[in-house]
């Protein structure tokens, strides 16, 4: 074992150390090292890197780092990326220098009955398949490692931010998917590596078609066309696009969107899978079209075993709610053959933060996922493990002033149980929950509680909190009522709401 020294080849007053013990970590393109303190690695091509390629990872590590971190908001997106921070040189091999990745993203425990994954990666595989969470699996993933459904929503909030920041910056990711994504369910954390094949249109090409299960659809129909074939498709952001909603999809469902049984005769397993995922890649869900619809070819015999995921009847897309279930149709219905209906990555954010506001937690403490969202039904379950919840569920739904007093639908609402927050960006329209919220605009304005047989709303900060059906002002400090069919208004300035109150399952 010995430790080795190498030179930045953009300031060569910059060096860096590595510990070669002969047998590095092995990615798919580049050997592993880490420093003597393990606070960075050193990441070696294999393969030798032309001329556009060095230019490509010059840039990275210099234009588009500080434009990404040297501006308000860039601590968020250090924590969010595992971005490198140099070029390196080693006689013939080039490198890259990368921060080691937070320690939350390794395994503390891995599976629940083998000692194999403890300090491995926490790679988004592990969590986008049923098959880490069968209690028949010795691949069952530990109790400890997995958090609960909610955690996923969070998860993947992160990874739309990502996704977003990098399309607004004109770059595309081009490789997408479960192995180029660290996530923690516990901290509700994720991490996108592999920044270095960032594609730059008309600039810097993509290296890589993608990984299996995230490439475009069109991406595989036109693969065997040459590269400079003007019909042949490359990464770009709408196949990033296409990748982010099935990494949604699979980190709530714990399946594949397209990864079903639909048969196209006797033919060999390259050309069926090329089939499955590509020209006639089909939703799984599709309303009108069941061909895809069963999991045998993935599970064989043992669908059962991981229910209720193999399960459509179950746990349907529409269990993750009315804001996302549009945007999977989108993404897999309308744009899955043509990429430039795919929904943009900040749609995803922002429906994922609305479908927080639906959430119920299960009256069954010992559920696997704890949460579910509420969808309306006269009786209202648990998905998952089919319990009835128990309490009586008061629901806002918001209403903007159009015009003076006419007041419209938002298509936004919050479902209440015990302790529910309210904050700035339900009382204020223009407020929009994302990133760059203040640590003001975060905190809470009021809290909602059932006490003594009622629901309240408690007032904390609400300057205009107003009953309008008894025409009561609730100062701060005071409580209201929450009644079917009542209406408050949460604050009298512009771009404020009036909030209508149900109260269902009762």
């Amino acid at each position: 074992m010995a430790t080795k020294t190498v030179t930045s080849i953009i300031d060569t007053s910059k060096s860096y150390q590595y510990v070669d013990n002969g047998d590095p970590m092995r990615g798919g393109m580049k050997d592993v090292y880490f420093s003597p303190n393990k606070d960075y690695v050193v990441a070696f091509y294999r393969d030798k890197q032309n001329y556009n390629s060095i230019e490509r990872l010059k840039k990275i590590v210099t234009t588009y780092y500080k434009s990404f971190f040297e501006r308000e908001g860039g601590d968020y997106y250090k924590e969010l990326y595992s971005w490198p921070t140099d070029v390196i040189k080693e006689k013939d091999l080039i490198g890259i220098v990368v921060p080691t990745y937070s320690k939350n993203f390794f395994f503390a425990k891995g599976y629940e009955s083998l000692d194999l994954l403890k300090g491995a990666e926490k790679e988004g595989k592990w969590y986008a398949s049923a098959k880490f969470r069968s209690k028949t699996s010795k691949l069952r993933l530990a109790k400890s490692e997995l958090g609960n459904w909610l955690s996923y929503f969070q998860v993947c909030v992160n990874i739309s931010r990502g996704v977003k920041r990098l399309h607004a910056a004109g770059l595309a990711h081009s490789d997408l998917s479960y192995k180029n994504v660290l996530i923690d369910p516990v901290t509700k954390t994720a991490a996108i590596i592999d920044i270095d094949g960032l594609v730059v249109p008309g600039l810097y090409p993509p290296e890589v078609i993608g990984t299996a299960d995230f490439i475009a659809p069109e991406v595989i129909a036109t693969k065997h066309l040459d590269v400079k074939d003007p019909k042949r498709n490359l990464p770009n952001r709408h196949t990033d696009l296409h990748a982010l909603a099935v990494l949604i999809y699979m980190y709530l469902f714990y399946r594949h969107p397209l990864r079903g049984g639909n048969y196209f005769g006797q033919m060999e397993a390259d050309e069926e899978e090329d089939l499955l995922m590509g020209e006639k890649a089909l939703f799984i869900e599709h309303p009108t079209d069941d061909k895809n619809r069963n999991f045998k070819r993935e599970y064989g015999d043992n669908v059962k075993n991981f229910h209720p995921w193999t399960d459509l009847k179950s746990t349907p897309y529409s269990i993750a709610g009315p804001y996302l279930k549009a945007l999977f149709d989108r993404a897999f219905i309308k744009g899955l053959q043509n990429p430039r209906e795919r929904p943009i990555a900040e749609s995803w954010e922002q429906a994922l933060i609305k479908t927080d506001d639906l959430k119920l937690k299960c009256s069954n403490h010992a559920c696997d996922q704890q949460w579910f969202i509420f969808d309306n039904s006269k009786v209202t379950k648990c998905p998952f493990c089919g319990t009835q919840y128990r309490n009586s569920i008061p629901v806002l739904d918001f209403f903007y002033e159009f015009k003076p007093n006419v007041w419209k639908p938002e298509n936004q609402r919050l479902v209440i149980c015990h302790n529910t927050t309210l904050h700035k960006w339900h009382v204020d329209r223009n407020i929009i929950r994302n990133e760059k919220l203040t640590n003001q605009d975060k905190k809470r304005l009021g809290y909602f509680a059932f006490h003594q047989g009622k629901w309240l709303l408690i007032n904390e900060a609400l300057m205009t909190l107003k009953d309008v059906t008894n025409d009561t002002e609730i100062p701060i400090g005071q409580s209201v009522e929450l009644i079917n069919g009542n209406k408050l208004l949460l604050a009298t300035d512009k771009g404020n709401r009036v909030a209508t109150i149900t109260i269902t399952n009762q």
